[in-house]
This record gives C-alpha cells, sequence and structure tokens, in this order.
C-alpha cells in the first residue's frame, strides 16, 4: 500500500485493538484518515490508544454475548455508519498450549466465543450498517483475521486451530449468502507475527524471524481497499 494513502472516506471498527495486529491496524488508519472505531476489554489500554491515535475507543469484550449489542451500537453511533469491520480479537484457549486430551472445556469455549461467536454475533449486529454502506456505493467489507492452524494440525493448537477453521469456513459462507448486498468478506492469515499473543504462545519463539504487527497491518488494508468499488477506492486515494 502506498505510504500517502488517504483514507478519509472510510469509517472502520477494528476488535482487540490494543495489541498485536490490532493496535498497528487501528494505528495505520487512523494515522490516513479513516474514521476507526476500535474495541479492547482494558479499560486503561482503551483510553490510552484512543489519546495516541484519535480513534474511539470502545470497552468490552466481543467473547461476552451481553456486550455484542451495546457495542454494536456504540460503533455505528461514533462513526455514524460503517464500511469495514475487522474482527481482529483472539484467543489461544489454554494457556500453556496444551494437548486436546488435556484441554478443559472452559478453555475451548473460551477460544470459540472469542474467535467464532464474536465475530458470528458482531457482524451480525452490524450487517444493515454495513448493508447501508452498500447500497450507498461506499463500498462494505468484514475482514476476519485468520491463521494458518486453521489448516494445518498443529499439535498443541487445537482450540486455536479449530476456532479459526471454524471462522475461516463462516466466512466463505458470509460471503455467498451477502453477495448479493455487496458485502465483502475476507478470511486473511496475516503470518506469525511478533506480538504479545505469539510470545504467549511461543515464549522462546526468535523475536527477529517475526513479522512486525506494521508489515502485516498494511496488508490487510491493501487487501481491503482492492475489494471495495471503483468509486470507493478512488475517494480512498488507491491507486487502480
Amino acid at each position: 500500500m502506498p505510504t500517502d494513502t488517504d483514507l478519509t472516506h472510510l469509517r472502520v471498527a477494528v476488535t482487540g485493538g490494543t495489541s498485536g495486529l490490532g493496535q498497528a491496524l487501528v494505528r495505520l488508519l487512523a494515522g490516513r484518515g479513516a474514521r476507526v472505531a476500535f474495541v479492547a476489554r482494558t479499560a486503561a489500554d482503551v483510553r490510552q490508544a484512543a489519546a495516541d491515535t484519535g480513534a474511539c475507543g470502545i470497552v468490552g469484550d466481543v467473547g461476552r454475548k451481553d456486550d455484542i449489542y451495546p457495542l454494536a451500537l456504540q460503533i455505528a453511533g461514533d462513526l455514524g455508519g460503517l464500511d469495514v469491520l475487522i474482527n481482529n480479537a483472539s484467543s489461544l484457549g489454554p494457556t500453556p498450549l496444551a494437548p486436546l486430551a488435556d484441554t478443559d472445556c472452559e478453555d475451548l469455549e473460551q477460544a470459540l466465543a472469542v474467535n467464532v461467536l464474536g465475530p458470528f454475533r458482531l457482524t451480525k449486529a452490524l450487517l444493515g450498517a454495513l448493508a447501508a454502506s452498500a447500497r450507498e456505493r461506499r463500498g462494505a467489507a468484514v475482514v476476519n483475521i485468520s491463521s494458518d492452524a486453521a489448516l494445518t494440525p498443529y499439535s498443541g493448537w487445537g482450540a486455536y486451530g479449530a476456532s479459526k477453521a471454524a471462522l475461516r469456513h463462516m466466512t466463505s459462507i458470509w460471503g455467498e449468502e451477502t453477495s448479493g448486498e455487496g458485502i465483502r468478506f475476507l478470511s486473511i492469515d496475516p503470518g506469525d507475527m511478533n506480538t504479545p499473543l505469539h510470545a504467549l504462545a511461543v515464549p522462546d519463539a526468535d523475536r527477529s524471524a517475526l513479522r512486525h504487527p506494521a508489515d502485516a497491518a498494511a496488508d490487510v488494508v491493501a487487501a481491503i481497499l482492492a475489494v471495495l468499488p471503483g468509486s470507493a477506492g478512488r475517494c480512498a486515494g488507491t491507486r487502480r
């Protein structure tokens, strides 16, 4: 993505916006002029990130059913609608990582709640706002952040991998079902990144060999702009 890309016409929501890829996305999008609302669980981190970026910070947990509709209402209200939803918040399940036979049901439930049910519920709650954006020819897209663990059966990554596999397939089904409404659904694997989540999963990893979240964020934004309608893409400053 060109370094001078203007995103002032985009209204974007990002979950898990105070750490790792989510934080990098908020910084990049807000820095290029997009109107951004982000969600995270820790109030102090949300306040700091909002102060640093000028984005709208919202305290909430996408893994909690009761949080979803208040989050959706605040996102749409703060942004005056929605063009792009990035479901980025993720849970590993058990930490340290464990074989499925040693995984507590509660840990699997947590991974499913955050990685599958959270994106499902939030997307469903915001689908009307996204459809309205598509009808207005602004473009509408939902990005679900996936992983190679959704495809490769890594030992010890059962809860995370199974939940990401479900998310990946759900993304495809959403895309089929909403294609007539002009809403694009993307499943994006950003690769192994130098993030707190990766450090929690693989404490002894060589951090220098991992992607920087800012580089992955640039790739995610480029993928989003590539699927927006031509008029929206030109408004957002993309180069065709």
